[in-house]
C-alpha cells in the first residue's frame, strides 16, 4: 500500500485564506499494486498529475498551506466521491443511475488511465476498494477539511485552490484558429463554486504571468469543487487545470527544459494568488 494518504506542508505563519491542494500528483505505486495491475510501470502514470505538486510548492512561502496526496490517482481517485463505485471492476456493486465518470472507467477506484486503457484483468474485491477509501480517501479529505474550517475561522473565508494538468490534446477542441491556445484552464462550476471576484482574480494572476486562460471548458470542475466550493457560506473553489506539454514531456513523464522556469513564473502567480483575503493579523481561535 503506499506510504501515505497525504503530505501537508504548512507555513510558519498562516497569513491567507487560500489553501491550495494536489488530488492528482500522488506517484507511490506499491510493487503489490504494480503487480495486480496489467499496465508497465510506465503506462500506469499517464493519469497522474506529474509534478504538479512541484509546481506549487512554494505555496506556505506565501502563508499557505499545501495539500498534496500520497496515493496515485490510479489507485484511488481523491476527485471523486467515496460512493463512485464501478460495478465493472468491483465485485459486489450494483449498476445505478448514470454516473458518466463512472461509466467512463474514472470512479473512485479507477478502471481505466489515460485513453482508455484498462488497468487490471477481472474485477477488485469489495474489501479492497473499501480499504483504499478508508485509508487514504477519508483522511484526505478528513484533512482538506480541517484546512478549510480552519481558515474559515482565522480570515472569515476559506478559498481552495485545486490544483491539477490536463493533457495538451484536451485542448484542441477549444483551440481557435489564429489565436493563442489557451494553457490554463480556470474551474469555478460556472459560478456555482465560488465568487466571482475571487474567481477574477485568479484569472489575473495567471494573465498578469503571460499566461493563456479559459474559464470551464473543457473542465469545470468535478467532486472537489462540487463538494467544497459554498461561496454562501464564505468557502470557495476553484480547480487550476495547467497544459502539462508546458513544464513536461508527457510521452516521457518528465521534466522538460521549461520546468525551472515555469516554476518559477508560478511562483509570482501563487503569490498573488495568496494576497487574495491575506492579512498580517489572524482572527484569534476559540478557546478549546
Amino acid at each position: 500500500m503506499p506510504k501515505r494518504a497525504f503530505y501537508l506542508a504548512e507555513p510558519e505563519q498562516w497569513t491567507t485564506p487560500v489553501v491550495f491542494a494536489s488530488p492528482h500528483s500522488g506517484r507511490d505505486y506499491p510493487w503489490t499494486f504494480l503487480r495486480r495491475t496489467v499496465l508497465d510501470e510506465h503506462i500506469i502514470r499517464t493519469s497522474e498529475d506529474a509534478y504538479v505538486d512541484r509546481l506549487f510548492d512554494c505555496a506556505p512561502s506565501f502563508g499557505a498551506p499545501l495539500l498534496k496526496a500520497g496515493a496515485p490517482r490510479a489507485f484511488v481517485d481523491l476527485n471523486r466521491s467515496a460512493d463512485e463505485l464501478d460495478p465493472a471492476v468491483i465485485e459486489g456493486v450494483r449498476p445505478s443511475n448514470y454516473n458518466p465518470r463512472v461509466n467512463s472507467g474514472l470512479g473512485v477506484i479507477p478502471r481505466v488511465v489515460a485513453n482508455g486503457r484498462a488497468i487490471y484483468r477481472g474485477k477488485l474485491p469489495m474489501t479492497e476498494a473499501q480499504r483504499r477509501i478508508e485509508r487514504y480517501w477519508r483522511p484526505y479529505h478528513d484533512q482538506l477539511r480541517s484546512l478549510l474550517s480552519a481558515a474559515h475561522t482565522r480570515f472569515g473565508q476559506a478559498i481552495l485552490i485545486d490544483c491539477h494538468s490536463m493533457p495538451h490534446e484536451a485542448l484542441e477542441s477549444i483551440a481557435r484558429a489564429g489565436a493563442r491556445r489557451p494553457e490554463i484552464v480556470i474551474g469555478d462550476r460556472f459560478g456555482a463554486s465560488a465568487d466571482g471576484g475571487i474567481v477574477d482574480r485568479v484569472e489575473a494572476a495567471f494573465m498578469s504571468a503571460g499566461l493563456t486562460v479559459v474559464r470551464n471548458s473543457p473542465f469545470a470542475g468535478a467532486y472537489i469543487t462540487q463538494q467544497y466550493g459554498r461561496p454562501q457560506r464564505g468557502q470557495h473553489a476553484v480547480q487550476i487545470e495547467i497544459d502539462r506539454a508546458i513544464y513536461m514531456n508527457e510521452q516521457a513523464i518528465r521534466p522538460n527544459a521549461n520546468f525551472d522556469a515555469f516554476r518559477k513564473l508560478l511562483r509570482g502567480v501563487v503569490a498573488e494568488i495568496a494576497e487574495i483575503g491575506a492579512s498580517t493579523q489572524e482572527r484569534p481561535l476559540a478557546a478549546e
